[in-house]
């Protein structure tokens, strides 16, 4: 039921995106991450994915305002949420090739962002990239499912970034982030709580 409640909750997000329906986007944005914590409540997912979570809705509430403050809290939040998701993930290993790619990408792309971003941005976006980076790298010791989840997460930030560099963008930019955004949020909730990924 709750799962169901999310995938409604999730097209009724970005079809208001799509709509270009400021109104619809912000009734339905809050209530995609508790819609999906009550999901993976019922499968007995871990507290810090729980937590993990909740942070991740505490940064898409602050981001639903259109200022600096605002989006520092957010990214905030949202770097509380990885720190909860690399605790849970643990000492698993992951591939070491993939993690020489993902440090390629984080050093190029905050090399390409450094000059276009403001200057009192740059260092707070280059320390939430880095924990972030790390997250998507370590997701994939819970295999292909979580691995997925994380790259998007990236892809999903990476896509504000470059907004918030000015970068030319996608058509409804906000519709592709979203997108992204959310089929992280879930391929990591649900790759943390099945018996392959070996989480209590």
């Amino acid at each position: 039921m709750a799962l169901a409640a999310f995938a409604v909750a999730a097209a009724a997000d970005l079809v208001s995106l799509l709509a270009d329906w400021h109104l619809g986007h912000v009734i339905a944005k809050p209530l995609l991450m508790p819609l999906l914590v009550g999901y993976v409540i019922t499968r007995g997912a871990p507290r810090l994915l729980v937590a993990a979570l909740l942070f991740g809705w505490g940064g898409d509430l602050a981001l639903l305002f259109d200022a600096e403050a605002a989006f520092l809290v957010g990214m905030g939040s949202f770097a509380l949420g990885h720190v909860c998701y690399l605790v849970l993930f643990g000492k698993r290993p992951a591939n070491p090739l993939l993690g020489g790619a993902y440090t390629l990408a984080l050093l190029g792309t905050v090399a390409l962002l450094w000059g276009d971003l403001p200057a009192d941005l740059r260092i707070p976006v280059a320390g939430y990239s880095l924990l972030l980076t790390a997250m998507a790298f370590r997701s994939s010791a819970l295999g292909l499912r979580a691995g997925i989840g994380g790259a998007l997460f990236l892809l999903s930030d990476t896509l504000i970034a470059t907004g918030v560099a000015e970068w030319p963008q996608l058509p409804r930019p906000d519709f592709w982030i979203m997108a992204t955004y959310l089929a992280a949020q879930y391929l990591l909730a649900t790759g943390a709580t099945t018996r392959e990924a070996g989480v209590p």
